[in-house]
């Protein structure tokens, strides 16, 4: 018996459990309660993040030196800042961790959603729904049978805008935390274009690392409606746990202005999940 035999029967056990409750939407609320689990597995990884975002904030005087020695010569700069993060056992990849061991989980349903066959067998989970829309079908399925206001359609237009309103709130945080990685680099660097040169690609990151929240948009119209529904569950439970975790953490996006692009690239990531 295969992994997605195992979990498909996991799920379509827990739906049994929950049909007294959410009826016909019992096997959405069993991949809502599934998302749940995961995150909440991920979640001492999520903490450890959060840890080693306050670490790197901490690390910021001491960068600051380091720019003021090694600000004409931009190799030297970001083999200081490497070296400084490893001596004080600071990675500036930690935060992409929580969403890179969702990923399994992601597309474990979208596999199980997006066949007709489990194990050689006509795959159950296919007839399930979310109120009018099938969880093994698309937004696209959605507009031809009945359009955008349809029954099926208005189940998307309910994920579209919780979707929304989580990227929005994650875009003007991290807007406003890039503003502040701006913000710093000229002022350690004392010319903002050397500041630029100390980190290829950072004025290009600044512009585009925001927007990314919105991709989420474009997965939850893609991929099977079971996907979707783990993609909003976990972007959500992303948002509240960031809110959270860094609450006292005004500076947050200081970690990536220490020279870790891999650091900035780690927050995209969890905005968009």
């Amino acid at each position: 018996m295969s992994v997605f035999s195992v979990f498909a029967d996991l799920v379509e056990h827990l739906a049994d459990l929950l049909q007294p409750l959410f009826h016909d939407s019992a096997a959405a609320a069993a991949i809502v309660l599934f998302t749940a689990f995961v995150r909440l597995l991920v979640h001492p990884l999520s903490r450890a993040s959060a840890r080693g975002q306050r670490a790197r904030a901490e690390l910021q005087p001491r960068i600051a030196e380091l720019r003021k020695k090694h600000g004409k010569n931009a190799e030297k700069l970001q083999k200081a800042i490497i070296e400084l993060h490893t001596a004080e056992k600071v990675s500036p990849l930690s935060g992409c961790l929580p969403s890179l061991f969702q990923l399994p989980a992601f597309f474990l349903l979208y596999h199980l959603f997006s066949n007709r066959t489990i194990g050689g067998e006509p795959n159950a989970l296919l007839g399930h729904a979310l109120l009018a829309a099938p969880l093994g079908d698309r937004w696209a399925d959605a507009l031809g049978r009945g359009g955008m206001f349809g029954g099926q359609g208005l189940v998307y237009v309910g994920l579209f805008a919780i979707v929304a309103a989580v990227a929005t709130l994650n875009y003007r945080c991290n807007k406003r935390q890039m503003a502040m990685a701006g913000a710093l680099m000229p002022a350690a660097g004392g010319d903002g274009q050397q500041a630029g040169q100390q980190i290829p690609g950072m004025g290009a990151m600044t512009k585009v690392m925001p927007l990314m929240s919105f991709l989420t948009l474009f997965t939850v119209a893609v991929v099977p409606l079971a996907a979707a529904l783990y993609v909003v569950t976990s972007t959500t439970w992303s948002a509240v746990e960031r809110a959270v975790l860094y609450r006292d953490m005004p500076g947050t996006a200081s970690g990536a202005v220490g020279g870790a692009a891999g650091g900035a690239a780690g927050k995209a990531l969890r905005s968009s999940t």
